[in-house]
């Protein structure tokens, strides 16, 4: 494993360097995240905060804004407070303990073990979607990816493994084998350093492991919003209690346990906003967007404001931004496409 991974690893830029902080920042950009979508908002968000000090002091509102677009924004946020309690506690010093390193908020058994083996050296396993893939597979072992018995076992199988001396190559060298070489569909077996042995490959049907787990319900949702223009600039705001992406500028609108249309949007935005008057109407292209198993299909329109925002107790903040401002801000995807099919940002 050691010497495939030596010569067939992509040059990935966390790669560069062994400085837990920036390891860190890695392991929770990759949580449920394709790398090639990962590298960009990397390199950015290390430009932006390239120690822990500097994220430590950073507001919220600006973690959230160079983690926009990412998705799964709770990450950023405990990403957030677990440097701010390291900045705090222990002098900017990252603990090396594995104990220690789960007790931070957004760190788990998979986290401190990455952290915990490729910054510092240490002799832990770690178990994730590739780890679980090969090994299931290498070992024949049956049941499905999230199964607890499974995981269980191969927790174990990986702290056995784990090279003493190079463990965190070790641990990368299965992910990357999981990702590039033994992937869910079509793997490509005959470049596997381990093909010899792997029970999956002599059964002849190595995509049968793991077992595939059972798929949660869909959830279909529809959503209304506005994009409320005066002259040119855009009413967005923060409510006090987000389904999701708390701590997000967002499109005014609601969501609905039926079908759209305009006179459920203006009668949402008269009692939201009574200071303000609506009108030229404007439907936009609908769009859709997917959060974990949730099918989200949002009909927006444009409208034209009038009026002075008054205090709301619903929302934290309502602000009109400069249409310019948009490509910057952290907003969520689904409001973004809005914005892009509607032209009104890139």
């Amino acid at each position: 494993m050691l010497n495939w991974y030596e010569k067939n690893k992509r040059d990935l830029p966390w790669r560069h360097h062994s400085d837990p902080y920036a390891i860190w920042v890695s392991e929770i950009m990759l949580q449920q995240t394709q790398v090639a979508t990962v590298i960009p908002y990397y390199l950015r968000f290390l430009e932006r905060f390239p120690n822990m000090a500097s994220l430590a002091k950073a507001k919220e509102s600006e973690v959230l804004q160079y983690w926009s677009g990412l998705g799964y924004y709770r990450r950023a946020r405990l990403l957030h407070r677990g440097v701010q309690k390291v900045w705090q506690e222990n002098a900017g010093i990252l603990p090396q303990e594995i104990e220690s390193l789960k007790g931070l908020p957004g760190i788990g058994p998979y986290t401190a073990g990455a952290i915990a083996s490729i910054a510092f050296g240490q002799a832990a396993p770690l178990v994730d979607g590739n780890v679980v893939r090969v090994l299931s597979r290498y070992f024949g072992l049956k049941g499905h990816a999230k199964s607890p018995e499974l995981l269980r076992t191969l927790w174990e199988i990986a702290a056995i493994l784990v090279s003493p001396s190079r463990p965190g190559d070790f641990n990368q060298g299965l992910m990357e084998l999981g990702a590039t070489v033994c992937r869910t569909r079509l793997p490509a077996c005959e470049r596997c350093p381990l093909a010899k042995g792997c029970v999956a490959l002599n059964s002849q049907d190595p995509e049968a492991f793991p077992e595939t787990p059972p798929l949660p319900k869909t959830l279909k949702l529809t959503r209304l919003a506005a994009v409320a223009q005066r002259g040119e600039t855009i009413l967005l705001v923060q409510a006090q209690h987000q389904r999701w992406f708390q701590g997000l500028w967002g499109l005014p609108g609601e969501f609905l346990d039926r079908e759209a249309d305009d006179e459920g949007l203006l009668s949402h935005l008269s009692q939201a906003y009574p200071g303000l008057k609506f009108s030229r109407m404007v439907a936009l292209p609908a769009t859709r967007h997917a959060i974990t198993h949730h099918r989200i299909t949002t009909q927006a329109w444009s409208l034209q404001v009038s009026g002075k925002l008054t205090p709301n107790p619903s929302f934290k903040k309502m602000r009109f931004f400069p249409k310019g401002a948009l490509p910057s801000l952290a907003l969520p995807n689904f409001d973004r496409k809005v914005l892009q099919a509607g032209g009104f940002c890139p």
